[in-house]
């Protein structure tokens, strides 16, 4: 797979997928979409969806994670972990394939 969902990060999508009464078949979708000040920005949703012949799907700590195969291009070897400080908390991902991001993190280029 080429996303890993840390174990922290799997329970707050867990937390997220219950307390929306999302049905079994709720998936985490993680994406690369176009956009933003560096080029290209994550997308985290869940969804219901899965193509098996545009998606790779996996288990994560009991969260099925589905990529489709383009983003799965740029998030090859890419962490998703869950970030909580004071300050801010929030999902982080850790991409080894990042040249250059924007001040605000939200988005980047390859």
């Amino acid at each position: 797979m080429s996303v890993v969902l840390t174990e922290k990060a799997a329970n707050e999508v867990k937390k997220f997928i219950t307390d929306g009464s999302y049905g079994e078949e709720a998936v985490l979708r993680i994406a690369v979409v176009g956009g933003g000040c560096s080029g290209l920005s994550y997308s985290l949703n869940i969804a219901t969806d899965y193509d098996a012949e545009k998606d790779t799907k996996s288990d994560q700590h009991g969260v099925p994670v589905v990529v489709d195969r383009k983003s799965a291009l740029y998030l090859d070897g890419t962490s998703v972990d869950y970030y909580e400080d004071l300050d801010k908390r929030g999902f982080q991902f850790i991409n080894p394939h990042v040249k250059r991001s924007c001040g605000c993190g939200n988005s980047f280029s390859v």
